[in-house]
């Protein structure tokens, strides 16, 4: 639990000040609060003391739990990743009106990123969650609503009219004229035992930005050979981590971008293990302790680590997709447009005189972009091009329905 609320924190840029629960500091401060054998973790803000805090409850004392403030939106967007953020942006600007729904807090696996280089308009680079805040806030300021930590847990037809009404997290339901599943990915789960048990405590997915501080002077293992898993090893070694990066395959440039390979190569702080994978954990007093590796060859060998970071990709968050009638891919990936039309048929059911748009899934006016999309280039500045198009998409759907802005 209190992983998580660093985490979130972190992502949305809360200035604060973490104490180790067994730490003199921590004492002298519960002390002058007048508490002692309370639940943790304790979260004081200016007068108000939270016990037993939780991510919800911190953000519904803020404020950031309000509901939508209108029943019917021309665009509902299902996640606030950079293809969702970057539609809210554009849609809001040409006058819909726009609500982001996002299970999490803006940003999607990007926000876990803590730096992306390689973004265009950004030559020395942004951190991902300082990017989503800034493109949430850039949304909001057109009128876009950005409704976070509430999920949509389903929709349906509403008669005639082609509106989709949704169902949200915290028994809200809302209509939508068009809505676009910008959905994302999540982080591929290590099928490795005691990894669950040790998540929060040691074990962490992605690139662990609100833990590379605490990692000054540590043993640390990442494992992967993506540009998150580059961008973590080289933060870990910034914030001064003895790291070592795992990597199955046979050399870091077949699957990261070259400057990355290039720092990384060339850092005398990270020790690059390739052919190599993790095949077991061990745990003292309830935290990881070591890790065991062992290359291609069977030759293993157990190292010390007071923290795991798991980057090794992710798989599309598209469960949802059949229960909805959208069609995905074999690998999960929703089908938008033309590759829906093979072997040249409109998808079985489709309604329209016309073929489904670029982007527009089996659905009519639902459409998809970025990461969880089929063909999608997976890339930050493809998913906000993504985004872009759909909303010019959504305009022509929305004139279809005589739906004027």
């Amino acid at each position: 639990m209190d992983y998580r609320l660093r985490d979130f924190l972190t992502r949305i840029a809360q200035p604060h000040e973490w104490l180790e629960a067994d730490s003199p500091e921590a004492a002298i401060l519960l002390g002058r609060l007048g508490i002692a054998d309370v639940d943790l973790p304790v979260v004081v803000d200016g007068d108000e003391v939270y016990v037993g805090a939780t991510v919800e409850r911190i953000a519904a004392a803020w404020g950031l739990l309000e509901p939508p403030k209108r029943s019917h939106y021309d665009l509902a967007i299902i996640g606030g990743g950079p293809a969702g953020l970057g539609a809210a942006v554009y849609a809001a600007s040409d006058g819909l009106a726009t609500i982001v729904i996002e299970r999490d807090v803006p940003g999607g696996q990007a926000s876990h990123t803590s730096a992306i280089e390689n973004f265009f308009g950004f030559p020395d680079g942004i951190g991902g969650a300082e990017l989503a805040r800034r493109a949430g806030r850039q949304a909001e300021r057109f009128g876009a609503e950005v409704a976070i930590l509430r999920g949509a847990l389903g929709s349906r037809i509403l008669g005639a009219s082609d509106r989709v009404g949704l169902a949200l997290e915290g028994g809200e339901e809302i209509t939508a004229s068009v809505v676009l599943a910008a959905t994302g990915m999540t982080w591929r789960r290590l099928e490795l035992p005691g990894v669950d048990g040790l998540l929060g405590r040691g074990v962490y997915y992605g690139a662990g930005r609100s833990e590379a501080p605490r990692c000054k002077g540590e043993d640390v293992v990442v494992i992967g050979g993506g540009n998150s898993a580059g961008q973590a090893v080289l933060n870990l070694a910034k914030a001064r981590a003895r790291v070592l990066m795992v990597v199955r395959a046979a050399r870091l440039s077949e699957s990261m971008s070259a400057y990355l390979v290039e720092r990384i190569e060339s850092d005398p702080r990270i020790e690059i293990r390739l052919r190599t994978q993790v095949t077991a954990l061990a745990e003292d007093g309830g935290r990881l302790s070591s890790v065991t590796i062992a290359d291609d060859a069977g030759k293993q060998e157990t190292r010390p680590a007071q923290a795991l970071f798991i980057c090794i990709g992710g798989v599309p968050q598209t469960a949802w997709c059949p229960t909805e009638g959208i069609r995905i891919d074999a690998a999960g990936y929703i089908l938008t447009g033309t590759d829906l039309l093979a072997p040249g048929d409109r998808p079985q059911g489709w309604p329209l005189d016309r073929d489904p748009l670029p982007l527009e899934t089996s659905r009519p006016g639902v459409f998809a972009s970025g990461d969880v999309r089929h063909g999608s280039t997976k890339r930050v500045a493809g998913a906000v091009g993504e985004g872009a198009m759909a909303v010019a998409l959504a305009l022509r759907r929305l004139a279809e329905l005589g739906v004027e802005p």
